[in-house]
């Protein structure tokens, strides 16, 4: 990672219940002098998920300046990127997700309404909370859209794929072969998810136990990344990988306890180093040549005794490095130095200098409430006539 260096400071609005004062984390940054004219060469921002900070982290720049923006999501995990599609009418929308330990959240992209976003003229993109579906605590990890709209889930608890049904917490979609039974066990941590023409290619998992937890005795070299059509492993050996993808024609994975971002050849099941970084991997984002990574400290648990790059926690780093997955030069990074120690997943948002995320508390988040109220016109076609002698409106709205 670069040695010029950036300062940033920021005051985070954390979740504090009922009508108590909103308690405010500190949170300290830096970043490489490349990092800002990056992003703006590219016109892209990003959506970074901190789990146990409980935050969704907009990244953007613009004029030269680094601007952060943080939204409440407890436990935030899995984000899935934004899908594009048409309602009713034949306007183009576009959604993403969120997941947290209990329920998903859907967005949808609030148009226009992204420049009256306080402060107005700020925001070229807004996601507005419009949704929330209750799986239950699955332990949602990476998720992705399908051709069909439908919302793939990494669902690690029952270590399988899921996809939503309203009738149901989940409907299970595929587990791998090696797991005999639909149990709530964590067997093998399913945790990431590549999608190939809007159907799931590869998943990623800690390891290939069919008992409860039983990936935690081989987490050093224990993992794999799995062909969901075959049920195949294609490639193991690997410390706790994560974010699997399909990108320039390559499946790239993070191999995270070795700190390190493999490319891999899925017929001979050979790995090769494309490029180290100082921290835990997860949450892995393309933008043309550039790999933005997502690198998180250890925590103090059991979970982390052994790995390979927790052996020398003091170099350890939280934040996103951007790295030229052609040549594996480390081009850029950001840093949080406190406030923020541990990241799950990164997303690129592409033509978005700025993205705003309007969260469901947007009171925590110090956030003015954004309301989102059909025309009068629009209420009658969405009423399609019928109720609208009811009310007599005295002006429009």
């Amino acid at each position: 990672m670069e040695n010029q260096q950036e300062p940033g400071h920021s005051i985070d609005p954390a979740v504090a219940g009922g009508e108590r004062p909103v308690a405010m984390r500190e949170i300290n940054y830096r970043h490489s002098s490349k990092f800002v004219p990056l992003l703006e060469h590219l016109g892209c921002s990003l959506l970074v998920s901190t789990y146990a900070a409980g935050k969704v982290v907009s990244v953007g720049a613009c004029d030269g300046q680094l601007h952060l923006g943080f939204s409440n999501f407890q436990q935030a995990m899995g984000i899935a990127p934004p899908r594009q599609a048409s309602d009713a009418n034949g306007v183009k929308t576009s959604s993403i997700a969120v997941g947290g330990p209990n329920v998903i959240w859907f967005l949808r992209d609030g148009g226009s309404l992204a420049s009256q976003v306080d402060p107005a003229g700020t925001y070229d993109r807004a996601y507005l909370a419009r949704e929330s579906f209750v799986t239950g605590n699955i332990h949602v990890h990476e998720m992705q859209w399908g051709a069909d709209g439908q919302l793939w889930i990494v669902n690690t608890l029952f270590s399988c794929l899921s996809t939503l049904h309203e009738d149901f917490n989940f409907v299970p979609r595929w587990q791998p072969p090696f797991i005999t039974e639909l149990a709530p066990q964590d067997r093998c941590h399913l945790n990431g998810l590549a999608m190939e023409e809007g159907r799931p290619k590869y998943v990623s998992a800690l390891g290939t136990s069919d008992v409860a937890r039983g990936w935690r005795e081989n987490k050093s070299d224990g993992g794999v990344l799995i062909d969901v059509s075959s049920g195949q492993v294609v490639a193991g050996g690997f410390c706790m990988p994560h974010s699997p993808r399909l990108h320039g024609g390559k499946v790239f994975m993070l191999d995270s306890g070795r700190g390190r971002l493999v490319a891999i050849d899925p017929h001979s099941g050979q790995a090769e180093e494309v490029a180290s970084y100082p921290g835990y991997g997860r949450g892995l984002a393309f933008h043309g040549r550039y790999a933005f990574v997502g690198m998180s400290r250890a925590r103090e648990t059991s979970v982390f005794g052994g790995v390979p790059i927790c052996q020398d926690r003091d170099a350890m780093r939280c934040g996103i490095v951007v790295i030229d997955w052609m040549s594996g030069q480390s081009l850029a990074f950001l840093e949080f130095e406190s406030g923020v120690e541990e990241l799950f997943d990164v997303q690129v948002m592409h033509g978005s200098k700025r993205t705003v995320v309007c969260g469901p508390y947007p009171r925590e988040d110090q956030q003015l409430p954004v309301w989102v109220v059909p025309r009068g016109e629009q209420v009658d076609a969405i009423l399609g006539g019928a109720g609208g002698d009811c009310v007599q409106r005295k002006r429009p709205y």
